[in-house]
């Protein structure tokens, strides 16, 4: 039967604006391996509250044959790599076959699609080029998310872009709103560019979201391979320069993204502020806004302890966090061959490893994490987990470092693969929401967020969201700042010795000596975290300030 798709779901009024959404990685739920980090987490929780609004939005990725990666252990303990084939026997496999250009051959496409009704959230078409048509090359470039080789990173945004552009057209489906979400598709705008031939036409309908500061997330590429490659829909080169301005032999691709789309956002509040220094000095670019991102609460709360609250029934709530932390602790011993305790403070330090989350600042002075781990009558327990890049050697070698280190302490343990129903356990299990991103550099940070929704209180420095939603001594606690003039090494001693000092004076002893003000803190934490944080508000937002704009069919 050929495929024909309809939204299984009638349209709220005011988001009847037909949206397509193009993400590289969605994080939707556990089984179904689409991501590496925030950026997924963050597209999922957007699909998720598509749906809970009845909005007009279908999402476009690529299903990775091999997701990511699978975070395991080598004979050591240390981490290792794994790519293993997915299977997903809830997709469901359309006849769409049509060809894209790459490097001047065809290449044919494929896409399955996940309903709504599956996981609860709005349409979802997710392109494969792993069709017995193709041959291996063209096979892999949709195996690996983020894969190591630079041609087929490039491939695979032709294959998000292009490959999306044409999905739409191929299923009669036409957005007035094409939404960017980071620049890893940046080869749909040169595609509408080629339709329309025009650059307004172009920006009445291309929205953009950038989401890191981070010179990873902004990548400069050769001119002439994304030109061999096919990255500009045939589009002469001389139009190319001319729309997206660029001088020289190296394309910037965010700020391609910025020149050629009608408006474009930040991810909160203090990113924009960041985007804005960034970018500034360069001429035509379209204005930037924030909208600060949100984590669906449907999906991430611990609903249990959000029904105690309401009842102001802080036994119950206590109780609560003591299940999940019981729950947690299960998957400690079962990793590690450590029984934690569930009246002991237990902190938590779980995202990507990156070097600019400085996963191990608590490690930076010995002598004072040996204090603070080996006090007996204030004890404490500390988790770390999270997956590097692959590729990335410094970052695994830092996982290494503390796997060893953990080794030593019977109340310090590492947990290999976070993923979707790890984050919810940590965030269900910790009392301490660890966040110490060196400053400017986390343009949001959204897992404190969702560990706030568990009864969690974030610890952290003032980057990214926090700032929007800490109250020092109130709904968490806010490190002290180091200035931002001192060298990174000193920084990260300076907040280091901060937070060693939040910890020993203020956070261990509330917890221990004055248990009532914790329950105050967590509740604050708890009812303070929402609406605002929940990704309803942001995918509201998206439609008030991005896609309600005067555009045309």
């Amino acid at each position: 039967m050929k495929f024909t798709f309809k939204h299984s779901y009638s349209f709220a009024p005011e988001y009847s604006i037909p949206v397509a959404y193009f993400c590289m990685e969605y994080a939707i739920h556990q089984p179904l391996k689409l991501y590496a980090g925030g950026l997924g987490f963050l597209a999922g929780s957007h699909l998720r509250s598509a749906f809970e609004l009845k909005q007009n939005m279908i999402g476009i990725g690529i299903l990775w044959k091999y997701g990511y990666y699978n975070q395991v252990r080598k004979s050591d303990q240390s981490m290792d790599v794994l790519f293993q084939e997915q299977v997903y026997g809830f997709l469901q496999k359309t006849d769409i076959k049509y060809t894209i250009q790459v490097s001047g051959h065809d290449v044919w496409v494929t896409a399955y699609y996940l309903e709504p009704e599956v996981f609860n959230t709005a349409p979802l078409f997710l392109l494969s080029t792993d069709l017995p048509e193709n041959d291996y090359l063209a096979k892999t470039i949709s195996h690996k998310l983020y894969d190591a080789n630079p041609e087929t990173r490039i491939a695979a945004a032709i294959l998000l872009g292009v490959g999306g552009a044409k999905l739409l057209e191929f299923l009669d489906w036409r957005p007035q709103v094409y939404h960017l979400n980071e620049s890893h598709g940046l080869p749909l705008a040169f595609y509408l560019y080629n339709k329309y031939k025009s650059i307004d036409e172009v920006k009445k309908r291309l929205v953009f979201t950038n989401h890191t500061p981070e010179q990873s997330g902004n990548p400069e590429t050769d001119f002439l391979l994304l030109e061999k490659m096919g990255f500009f829909s045939g589009v002469p080169a001389t139009e190319i320069r001319m729309v997206t301005k660029t001088e020289g032999m190296v394309l910037n691709h965010t700020l391609s993204a910025l020149r050629v789309s009608g408006i474009a956002n930040g991810v909160s509040k203090l990113h924009l502020q960041t985007l804005t220094a960034m970018w500034e000095k360069y001429d035509a670019a379209c204005q930037i806004i924030a909208i600060t991102n949100g984590q669906n609460f449907t999906y991430w709360a611990n609903h249990k302890m959000y029904t105690a609250l309401a009842e102001n029934n802080m036994t119950d709530l206590q109780i609560r966090k003591q299940s999940g932390k019981s729950e947690l602790f299960e998957m400690v011993a079962d990793q590690n061959g450590e029984i934690y305790d569930e009246n002991t403070l237990t902190i938590v330090f779980a995202k990507r490893f990156a070097g600019y989350k400085r996963a191990d600042l608590l490690l930076h002075n010995m002598q004072r994490f040996d204090r603070i781990v080996n006090n007996t009558e204030r004890p404490v327990q500390i988790i770390w987990a999270g997956k590097p890049y692959p590729m990335d050697y410094t970052a695994i070698g830092i996982f290494d470092k503390i796997v060893n280190i953990c080794k030593s302490y019977k109340n310090c343990s590492v947990l290999v693969g976070y993923e979707l129903r790890l984050s919810k356990l940590l965030k269900q299990g910790a009392d301490v929401w660890l966040n110490v991103p060196r400053l400017t550099h986390e343009a949001c940070g959204t897992s404190g967020m969702t560990a706030a929704m568990n009864g969690a209180i974030n610890i952290g420095t003032a980057d990214g969201w926090f700032p929007e939603f800490a109250i020092d001594k109130k709904n968490s606690f806010v490190i002290p700042p180091a200035p931002l003039t001192l060298h990174e090494h000193e920084q990260d001693a300076a907040d280091a010795n901060n937070l060693y000092d939040l910890l020993e004076k203020e956070i261990i002893p509330m917890y221990y000596d004055y248990p009532s003000r914790w329950l105050t803190l967590m509740k604050n934490s708890m009812e303070h975290i929402v609406p605002y944080f929940d990704s309803n508000r942001m995918a509201v937002e998206y439609y008030e300030k991005m896609y309600t704009r005067k555009v045309t069919k």
